[in-house]
């Protein structure tokens, strides 16, 4: 099976954005890039200090935001907007208003029955990062992760007007799934969703998942991984999306679709 177009032209887009053009040019660019986004970077390094255009997207923080200490707070765990949130009917979620998906496709093959049917019924929220966005990734809680799953695919864009046009564009996109406990024992997925326009996804603890690399599955099992809230795990390199699936009554969620969050913004609470 061949690379789809998407998956090729982020390959390209991916070269360009990862090369060091000289000190000049690559102040032009970043500078450029921060101008016609509008990027905030004011918590961050001066533009003209990353030697690429990857190394601004996936910039760290001068200082670390701080969030609430209270282990029943649900941190946010990415700038982004909520394009939507709410109950997973049985096992559909909405891409957008009007636009299911079956979660347990979106999971994939290698996630056990039993771990989807925790699922059921739960809620789902999701995070969509913009190209504008601070794109490293966060713990949203105190967790175990038990499993990741790479999942090669697609990398459509997951903009608002794709997500409306592209039934299951979740289900054909790259993805890479992680199977997590709460200090509770209550299951949850962290699902980072690949994009198009260099279709990075870095995962810290586990430098085997290298996406838009391949065409194969991957499977990872963990004993003892743990991530404490507000770890930084990894980075979206360009904008994409993180989907969070809970098990029914873990969390009473406070967002509304439309909202933009921030990393360390409280977002909900443990039950």
């Amino acid at each position: 099976m061949k690379q789809h177009f998407t998956s090729v032209l982020s390959q390209s887009f991916g070269r360009f954005a990862s090369k060091e053009h000289g000190k000049r040019f690559q102040n032009f660019i970043n500078n450029t890039y921060v101008r016609m986004m509008g990027l905030d970077m004011s918590e961050f390094r001066s533009p003209e200090s990353y030697e690429s255009l990857n190394a601004l997207f996936t910039r760290h923080f001068v200082k670390m935001r701080s969030f609430s200490n209270d282990a029943s707070d649900v941190i946010s765990p990415c700038d982004s907007l909520i394009t939507e949130w709410g109950t997973i009917e049985e096992t559909k979620a909405l891409q957008i208003k009007g636009m299911s998906y079956d979660v347990n496709a979106f999971l994939g093959d290698h996630i056990e029955t039993s771990s989807k049917e925790a699922i059921r019924n739960g809620s789902y929220v999701n995070f969509y990062l913009s190209p504008r966005d601070y794109h490293r990734y966060h713990a949203p809680l105190d967790m175990q992760v038990v499993k990741a799953v790479h999942i090669p695919g697609k990398l459509y864009p997951v903009n608002i007007p794709t997500l409306k046009n592209k039934v299951d564009l979740f289900i054909e996109n790259e993805r890479v799934v992680l199977e997590c406990l709460s200090s509770e024992g209550k299951r949850f997925f962290l699902v980072l969703v690949g994009a198009l326009n260099v279709g990075k996804m870095e995962v810290a603890f586990e430098p085997k998942i290298q996406t838009n690399t391949t065409l194969i599955p991957s499977l990872y099992e963990y004993e003892n991984l743990r991530l404490a809230k507000g770890d930084d795990f990894g980075c979206f390199k360009m904008g994409s999306t993180i989907i969070m699936l809970c098990e029914k009554g873990m969390c009473e969620w406070n967002v509304q679709t439309g909202e933009s969050v921030r990393f360390g913004q409280t977002i909900a609470k443990i039950v």
